[in-house]
């Protein structure tokens, strides 16, 4: 028998991620925010770990910042200005460039000291394991006889 732990706030956790995530959505329509530009995102679910890809093209890994805790991941860096752009006048242009920050509320709790990152051709890549809790892990119980 498998013993659960109450837990009364868990659907209003739940109500409260996906009223977090869809504000979030619409505070990024256009890719564009009052502070910036916002990277689009992917978030996979695995077996036993979320993938989260962020499109950041152009953006180099120490302009990148980056934390993790159990719930959510932020991402913050900027895109700076190509030396040559600066300098010559443009017909038109629709990259992005300046400050960004993103906030991207997981699905279910993480372990965020066991957190990878891989940043390749304008791709970041992290791989979130999921909080031991939740994998389903069976123990073996030894009875032993009184």
């Amino acid at each position: 028998m498998r013993i659960v732990r109450l837990q009364p706030f868990q659907e209003m956790e739940t109500l409260r991620r996906q009223m977090d995530r869809m504000f979030d959505e619409l505070a990024q329509y256009n890719g564009e925010t009052s502070q910036g530009w916002v990277p689009a995102i992917e978030l996979h679910d695995e077996e036993n770990h979320l993938t989260l890809r962020a499109e950041i093209p152009g953006v180099e890994g120490k302009d990148l910042d980056i934390h993790v805790t159990r719930e959510a991941v932020s991402l913050a860096g900027e895109r700076r200005y190509e030396k040559q752009a600066e300098h010559k006048g443009f017909y038109h242009s629709e990259f992005r460039y300046g400050k960004f920050q993103r906030t991207v509320q997981l699905p279910v709790l993480i372990q965020n000291d066991k957190v990878q990152a891989e940043f390749k051709n304008g791709i970041l890549t992290l791989t979130l394991p999921k909080a031991e809790e939740l994998q389903r892990k069976v123990v073996k119980v030894n009875v032993v006889n009184s």
